[in-house]
């Protein structure tokens, strides 16, 4: 594989860093502190591209490639950790799954819609005691006539309160079911909202569904797909966390280099201290580790391969990089870094999320052994 950059792919990222520079960065902490989603910034990001990114170009999207595509969450990522989350589940866990499985009228009636700022997207999984175990799912779907009718409660569903159309699933009589369901959706509550250390400007929900009726055109993929659905929706979006983590590695450093080269020790820029350049260049080295891991990941996806062990590889990396790198350049701060005013705190927070989203680094952990094992002729259990 060649690890060059293309010409567009060039005009890509240096358009990303530009609109993520100029625009989102500047309200990192203003975000944070309002805890809530950055909708005026969301609105612009349409017109970037931002939300049509997957939707291919002859369907008017960006048709980004799976690697391109990286590059974007990199640097959201690196401009503002809850913006990056947000049009991360919109993309990866809604349009691509809508993409790769919705019939030709339902790309024609939600599409559209998803790209130009008109549905933002929200995934609902996860279930009181389906988190880690997705397949032990409670919500029920039973059919009724030309409908469906989803009865159950969704948890820390990212995007819930905000979106347009969230993709849903639930044990119909033929298995876990992926459904289409529109918020306006009568029977369809949107909850509390989570109050969280980080990541506060993405918002997270409970979702209530009481006697909700699906038509049973909302269904996407058969009966007893949805588990598939999922799945292959979380490797993309696990590979699209491992990209925002290294987004958000690279601004730590960024940060603490800057902070390392003004703040005066001993008579001299702490710079100048051995066990500062240490903290400095490894951190640059568990960045360029990861950023390998991201792009070849991103090859295997875009070719059409397996890859998901990669992303579960690069997903787990990517969160400790993270969580390792932000901690070590909050401590280049000193005091300096557990205070407000200071970027580092922010993404200090923030990070801790990235080993818990999207599955814990736990699961990523179960999930690579089994696919060790399983080339041994091993089937292993969690």
């Amino acid at each position: 594989m060649d690890f060059r950059l293309s010409e567009d792919q060039l005009m890509f990222k240096k358009m990303f860093a530009d609109f993520c520079t100029k625009e989102i960065r500047p309200q990192g902490e203003q975000i944070d502190q309002a805890e809530e989603p950055p909708v005026d910034l969301l609105q612009k990001a349409v017109d970037q591209g931002f939300w049509a990114a997957l939707v291919p170009e002859e369907l008017e999207g960006c048709g980004l490639d799976t690697y391109t595509y990286m590059l974007m969450l990199e640097e959201l990522g690196r401009a503002d950790l809850s913006t990056a989350l947000i049009l991360s589940v919109h993309n990866s866990l809604v349009v691509k799954p809508l993409l790769a499985h919705g019939t030709q009228e339902q790309q024609g009636k939600y599409l559209e819609a998803l790209a130009f700022g008109e549905m933002l997207g929200a995934f609902a999984l996860t279930e009181a005691g389906a988190g880690s175990d997705a397949s032990a799912l409670s919500m029920t779907a039973e059919r009724d006539g030309d409908d469906y009718v989803l009865n159950g409660t969704k948890l820390w569903v990212c995007n819930g309160a905000q979106a347009g159309l969230l993709l849903t699933f639930a044990r119909a009589p033929g298995g876990i079911t992926a459904f289409l369901v529109e918020a306006e959706t009568e029977g369809l509550t949107v909850g509390y909202r989570e109050k969280t250390l980080g990541l506060r400007g993405a918002s997270c929900n409970t979702l209530y569904l009481d006697h909700a009726h699906v038509p049973a055109a909302n269904r996407l993929g058969e009966e007893g797909q949805g588990l598939k659905i999922a799945l292959q929706a979380l490797d993309l979006s696990r590979l699209g966390m491992a990209a925002l983590a290294l987004g958000a590695s690279e601004r730590a450093l960024e940060e603490a280099v800057k902070f390392s080269m003004e703040h005066i020790q001993f008579g001299v820029p702490i710079a100048q201290k051995q066990i500062i350049q240490n903290y400095i260049a490894d951190a640059k080295a568990q960045i360029e580790a990861l950023r390998c891991l991201v792009t070849h990941t991103a090859w295997l996806a875009e070719t059409g391969q397996a890859f998901s062990q990669e992303a579960s590889i690069a997903k787990l990396v990517g969160a400790r990089t993270a969580v390792r790198v932000t901690d070590r350049m909050l401590q280049v701060h000193g005091g300096y870094g557990y205070m407000k005013e200071y970027a580092i705190e922010r993404y200090y927070r923030d990070c801790r999320a990235l080993e818990i989203a999207e599955g814990t680094n736990q699961i990523q952990q179960f999930l690579i052994a089994k696919g060790v094992y399983e080339a041994a002729g091993l089937d292993i259990r969690p």
